[in-house]
């Protein structure tokens, strides 16, 4: 198993993050870093983390008891504004990750980890970029995919992610619903046995019989009623204000939100340096970090390195629920 992990905006916590976990020894083996070796190199003496690091270019380079990097050579450290949006860093930033996605879909890696990028960094390039799941579903050429943010004390999926409130509201629709019901329980059954799924409503009280709104009635109700009829565990809409707490407390094994922030918030609540964000739907597996670039504490030694290794064994876990191909053994 090889896993891809994307260096991140390098004047954030991303080259720190991969380097403190290698040094730790929490995250040693089985992976490569996708990057700019002098970006690492220069992180590794400035923190004196001590890591040996390898450049790469082939497989067969791939070094045990190295932090393995394969060099896009895109940026070094003259370029680094620690700690500031600099358009050249974000453009590499997103080239890491064009390139993971790439060498995933041709089979020569088993699955990516991204660590943090800064959006307005990469707008500063592409003016339509809107985040890590959208660029990457789109290299998948894929339509039929949600975020899903994991802890080990809740889960949830999303029927959309960054979107206004407003737009939010427009795509709760019955037929987007049970798409990520589907994509949801297809996802966990991979390694939680018999899971039972939740669907939060939109409304106050899931709109208390259409007293408050519609949407719950007309459109989440059919969804839940045509996936029961697929066999699927599912129960709802439930009352948002009682869903996370009956899946925190083990009455539901993943929660599926109408919109980015009724999910966030309780993941981030409960776990916010241990949550992992997953692209689900996607021909190739994929996780991230649930946190961002963290300028403000940037090169100091201090960022947590928790969402990364629960990001990374996710991977791990979800390669491992999954059939494998071949992975080609040359770039």
């Amino acid at each position: 198993m090889l896993i891809g992990v994307t260096m991140g905006d390098a004047n954030g916590v991303g080259p720190e993050i991969v380097l403190k976990s290698f040094a730790k020894g929490s995250i040693k083996e089985g992976f490569i870093v996708i990057g700019d070796y002098d970006i690492l190199l220069f992180t590794n003496e400035y923190l004196k983390y001590n890591v040996p690091i390898k450049k790469i270019n082939s497989f067969t380079d791939i070094a045990e008891g190295h932090l393995n990097v394969l060099d896009l050579s895109i940026i070094d450290r003259s370029n680094l504004t620690i700690g500031k949006t600099s358009k050249k860093v974000g453009y590499a930033s997103i080239m890491y990750v064009e390139k993971a996605t790439k060498m995933a879909l041709e089979g020569k890696l088993d699955g990516i980890v991204t660590l943090p990028i800064n959006k307005e960094a990469v707008r500063l390039t592409f003016p339509n970029f809107t985040g890590h799941t959208e660029f990457i579903a789109e290299l998948c050429g894929e339509k039929n995919y949600t975020m899903m943010l994991a802890s080990d004390r809740l889960i949830v999926t999303h029927v959309s992610t960054h979107l206004s409130l407003r737009d939010a509201i427009e795509m709760v629709k019955e037929e987007n619903i049970y798409r990520v019901i589907l994509l949801t329980y297809e996802t966990i059954k991979k390694f939680i046995d018999n899971p039972k799924i939740a669907v939060a409503g939109l409304n106050p009280h899931a709109g208390e019989h259409s007293a408050f709104g519609e949407e719950d009635e007309k459109e989440i109700k059919p969804a839940v009623e045509r996936a029961k009829r697929e066999g699927i565990n599912v129960e709802g809409p439930i009352p948002p204000d009682t869903v996370f707490w009956k899946a925190y407390n083990g009455l539901y094994s993943a929660v599926v939100c109408m919109y980015h922030d009724q999910g966030h918030i309780p993941v981030k609540l409960l776990d916010f340096e241990g949550g992992v964000n997953v692209t689900i739907g996607l021909k190739i597996v994929r996780t991230s970090v649930d946190h961002g670039t963290a300028y403000d504490i940037a090169y100091k030694g201090i960022a947590t390195i928790k969402s990364f290794e629960n990001a990374f064994n996710f991977a791990v876990k979800l390669v491992k629920g999954k059939k494998l191909e071949y992975r080609k053994e040359v770039y």
